[in-house]
């Protein structure tokens, strides 16, 4: 989605009431009027444009009563963020998938709190449009209520992030509850839960025939503890699209079809940066690694050469 038609569809409105109040969308302003920027060539002097405003929770809510779709992709680093907020990426994830991306891990079990406050952090800091929502790693919230708490707080403290997600329907119902009575955004998760592969027999498809019933029940459990929205994944197309149509969040799709509110995917998967074998629901929208490989080639052969650095690439 280009970037005009993006800051159009989630912040025309709130950039007008910012102006109205001396803030953008929450944002701290210095209390003083931006001065008007000088005419050109004698022209009428014209307003200087409205910083952008952060999308919230409730513009995504806004956006499915609307009929529009919007995009989420992962992100753990301050050139990927700021890249994906500038294509129009309207929220990006900080997932607990860093720790088979980043970190190097079989599976997303091994990642910390603390491994991924930094990522998160990196991502909230190099953003300033894109709604930021981090994972809550397993192990980090499934004891009590008072930990899921305790550990939302640290992300939105010590990260700056705008929401936070966890794994689990109905099970998750008070754990949502309670990080939503504290003030904290949720996105849950349903259908497929990585961090419950073991328990589940592996990457296995959720819902599917009597089955189905429990999902649904899992996502009207979330959505009722106060869910913003919730992520289906590896559910079928028909099943999710019911879901979608029956709850007033958003629901986002991860191989759960095409009826869903929204869409996200693991950026090394989407770019084509991770290789081998991919889920069936991955779309490979470029060849990063073969890029990347290229490129590298290129600068060890140069390199041994002698090629680089050339001589206007050297000091005196």
């Amino acid at each position: 989605m280009p970037e005009a038609a993006h800051s159009n569809q989630f912040t025309s409105t709130s950039s007008a009431n910012a102006a109205d109040n001396g803030t953008a969308g929450g944002n701290a302003t210095s209390g003083t009027a931006s001065a008007e920027q000088p005419a050109p060539y004698g022209g009428p002097a014209t307003a200087p444009a409205a910083p952008p405003r952060r999308i919230r929770t409730l513009d995504l809510i806004k956006a499915k009563a609307e009929g529009r779709r919007w995009a989420m992709l992962t992100s753990y680093d301050q050139y990927t963020a700021a890249l994906f907020e500038q294509a129009g990426v309207e929220a990006l994830l900080i997932g607990d998938s860093a720790a088979n991306n980043v970190y190097g891990h079989a599976t997303t079990l091994p990642v910390t709190v603390d491994e991924l406050i930094p990522l998160a952090r990196a991502v909230a800091s190099a953003t300033s449009r894109a709604l930021i929502v981090a994972d809550l790693p397993f192990g980090s919230y499934e004891i009590s209520d008072e930990q899921a708490v305790a550990t939302a707080v640290r992300f939105m403290k010590e990260a700056g992030v705008h929401a936070v997600k966890l794994e689990g329907g109905a099970r998750m119902a008070s754990r949502i509850k309670a990080i939503t009575t504290a003030g904290i955004p949720v996105m849950a998760h349903i259908g497929f839960t990585p961090q419950a592969e073991h328990n589940l027999g592996g990457y296995k498809v959720q819902g599917r025939g009597e089955a189905g019933e429990a999902l649904l029940d899992d996502a009207r459990a979330v959505a009722e503890a106060g869910a913003f929205s919730v992520v289906m994944e590896m559910v079928p197309s028909g099943l999710a699209g019911q879901v979608t149509a029956e709850l007033t969040i958003p629901t986002v799709g991860i191989g759960a079809g095409a009826d869903c509110d929204a869409q996200v995917l693991v950026w090394q998967d989407m770019a084509g940066l991770r290789t081998g074998r991919a889920p069936r629901f991955v779309k490979r929208y470029a060849d990063l690694h073969s890029v990347l490989t290229e490129a590298v080639g290129t600068y060890v052969e140069e390199v041994k050469s002698g090629v680089f650095p050339e001589p206007e690439r050297s000091f005196d």
